[in-house]
């Protein structure tokens, strides 16, 4: 499995009602604990007073990466970036 560090900002539109948000953003987390149990997501990190977050995922290949991202129900209101990431061979792990 290969490892990726995602930042994902979320960009609400104004006009989105309070209700879509609230309906998405927990269909959002139920999404998050099933991958998590799978292990594609590792570990999350949320970046204080933003509505953005930093996670550790693994996934077969950027494709499969993508494929897994673009399920999310919040995809559309995301701006993402993605960084692989290499073994290092002083890396204490």
């Amino acid at each position: 499995m290969n490892e990726y560090l995602v930042n994902i900002k979320i960009e609400w539109p104004r006009d989105l009602p309070e209700q879509t948000i609230d309906e998405l953003s927990v269909a959002e987390r139920q999404m998050a604990a099933t991958l998590a149990d799978a292990g594609t997501l590792v570990r999350m990190w949320r970046v204080p007073g933003r509505r953005e977050n930093w996670g550790l995922w693994r996934a077969a290949d950027a494709t499969e990466l993508h494929r897994v991202l673009s399920a999310l129900p919040v995809w559309p209101y995301m701006d993402l970036t993605v960084h692989p990431l290499a073994k290092h061979p002083v890396d204490p792990a």
